[in-house]
């Protein structure tokens, strides 16, 4: 019997990191090349405004975060540098500079959804119909699946 319990015990284990680290390492097998570095530059290049994402914000932690340049325009958003893989990842303009989960859950009904991230080394997003620049001031990068902060950064 107690051989029975540790075997059980064993494999369950095993699950539960096998398990854990295809949540980690899917997305980074799944994602798609990042937008070609020229193009990255020539938007960062024509934004009117532009903003730093940094790790130690109060919601980043060491498997959440972001690192880089932000560029806002009021045609898109476009990101140089490099986000923490992870699943359904989507960026959002808020009004008002967030640095965690409880924060951005306390504006997000009022935030624009500007699109989902497919890379982790760079994107670039076309702004939706109707969305100004101008009525926002952060740029927030949100897991939606595991409701996770991942980084944010002031434009304006």
């Amino acid at each position: 019997m107690k051989r029975l319990l540790l075997l059980a015990l064993t494999h369950l284990v095993a699950l539960a990191i096998g398990f854990a680290a295809g949540v980690y390492t899917l997305p980074i097998i799944t994602a798609e090349a990042a937008p070609d570095r020229a193009l990255l530059e020539r938007k960062a290049a024509a934004a009117t405004y532009w903003a730093t994402l940094v790790r130690d914000l109060g919601g980043s932690d060491r498997f959440h975060w972001g690192e880089g340049e932000i560029s806002v325009s009021p045609d898109g958003i476009s990101f140089q540098g490099e986000l923490a893989p992870g699943p359904d990842y989507k960026v959002y303009l808020v009004d008002g500079f967030v640095e965690d989960e409880a924060a951005f859950l306390a504006v997000k009904d009022a935030a624009a959804r500007i699109g989902a991230v497919k890379s982790f080394d760079g994107f670039a997003l076309d702004l939706p119909e109707g969305v100004d620049i101008e009525d926002y001031d952060t740029v927030v990068i949100w897991c939606e699946r595991f409701e996770e902060f991942i980084s944010a950064g002031r434009y304006r």
